[in-house]
C-alpha cells in the first residue's frame, strides 16, 4: 500500500484557509508566504493579511498589538528567522501572555540543501524556555492542520515548527486522536519506548519494524507537543517499558530529549538515550543524507534501543 506523502507546512496553510471564516483571525507574513503556505489565506482574505516585509521583530510586535486588540494573529517565517525576534517574543508576547501564534517553517536539518545557516536546530529549545508559550512540532500535514486550528482556542502564545520537505502521513483516519498536550501511541511494545516528534516519528516507526524482526517490541509515541509535555504518558511508558529513547531533528540540548529527561530525572529515572543533533551544526546535503550523516535515521534509533537493552 502506498503511503501518502505531504509537507507539514501544507497542513499549516490549509488550516489558515479553513480558519478564514473567523473574522478575528489575521495572518502576518515576512515575505515568505509562498514558502510557509500562508499565501493561500492571503489570496482569499487579503484584507486580513499583513505583509511586514523582512522584519520579523516588527512582525511579532504587530502580532502582539493585534492580539491585545482582540484579534487572533498567526505569524510565519522560516524557523531560523523567528530566532531574530526572540526578545520581542519574550517581552512583547510571552510576558504579557498575548495569544500570538508563531509558525517557523523549514526547521531542522531535514531542510537539507539550504545548509547549516538555515537549519534551525535550536528553535524548540529557545521557545520552550519561555513561560506561557506552547511549543508544537507535528509529524505530518494532518496533525499540523488540526493542531493549528486548535490554537484558535488557546488563550496564550504558541510556537509551531513545520518542515519544507514531504514526509509520510500518519493520521489519515486518526484525526480524533490529535489534541494539544497529548502524545499519541502509534505502536505498542513492552521492551522499550521511542518518544519522537516531527520527521523522526516515521523514522521511529521504521526502527520499530526493524527491531520487531529481532523479537524486540517497542512502544512508539508521537510527542507533537513539546510544551506542555504529556508527563502522564511519559510516566506510564517509563513504568511499563523501563527504557526510553527520544528522537528529534533538533539539538539534543533543550528539545524533546531535554524535556523528557528533565521530567524523568525528578520523577521516575530510567535508562535513556537521546537521538538528535549532537551539539554541532548541520551541513548542506539532501534531506535523507542529513538524517544519516547526523545519526538521526531509523537504523540509529534502532541501535540506540539495542544499546539500552544490552546495557
Amino acid at each position: 500500500m502506498m503511503v501518502r506523502m505531504a509537507a507539514t507546512r501544507d497542513g499549516y496553510g490549509d488550516a489558515l484557509l479553513e480558519l478564514g471564516g473567523n473574522q478575528r483571525v489575521v495572518v502576518l507574513e515576512a515575505d515568505l508566504g509562498k514558502s510557509t503556505k500562508s499565501l493561500h489565506f492571503r489570496k482569499q482574505f487579503p484584507q486580513r493579511t499583513i505583509s511586514c516585509g523582512i522584519g520579523e521583530q516588527n512582525m511579532f510586535l504587530v502580532g502582539a498589538g493585534l492580539a491585545a486588540s482582540g484579534y487572533i494573529p498567526f505569524a510565519s517565517t522560516f524557523a531560523i528567522f523567528t530566532e531574530r525576534g526572540f526578545e520581542q517574543m519574550r517581552n512583547g508576547i510571552a510576558r504579557p501572555n498575548l495569544a500570538v501564534h508563531v509558525c517557523g517553517s523549514h526547521g531542522g536539518t531535514h531542510t537539507g540543501t539550504d545548509g547549516s545557516s538555515a537549519q534551525s536546530i535550536e528553535d524548540l529549545a529557545i521557545y520552550r524556555t519561555l513561560p506561557n508559550v506552547t511549543v508544537l512540532h507535528p509529524c505530518d500535514d494532518v496533525s499540523t492542520k488540526i493542531l493549528t486550528k486548535q490554537l484558535v482556542h488557546l488563550n496564550s502564545p504558541s510556537y509551531t515548527r513545520t518542515a519544507r520537505n514531504k514526509s509520510p502521513v500518519l493520521y489519515d483516519g486518526r484525526e480524533d486522536e490529535i489534541e494539544i498536550g497529548k502524545g499519541v501511541i502509534h505502536r505498542d511494545g513492552n521492551d522499550a519506548a521511542i518518544i519522537a516528534c516531527g520527521i523522526l516519528v516515521s523514522e521511529a516507526l521504521q526502527a520499530a519494524q526493524e527491531l520487531s524482526l529481532e523479537g524486540i517490541e517497542v512502544t512508539v509515541i508521537d510527542m507533537h507537543t513539546i510544551k506542555p509535555l504529556d508527563e502522564a504518558l511519559v510516566l506510564d511508558v517509563a513504568k511499563k517499558c523501563g527504557k526510553i529513547v527520544t528522537a528529534e531533528d533538533h539539538s539534543i540540548i533543550g528539545g524533546l530529549g531535554g524535556a523528557v529527561s528533565e521530567y524523568l530525572i525528578e520523577n521516575y529515572p530510567v535508562p535513556m538515550k537521546r537521538i538528535g543533533v549532537a551539539d554541532r551544526f548541520g551541513e548542506s546535503g539532501e534531506s535523507e543524507e542529513m538524517l544519516n550523516l547526523l545519526g538521526l535515521s531509523a537504523p540509529f534509533i534502532a541501535e540506540a534501543v539495542r544499546k539500552l537493552l544490552n546495557s
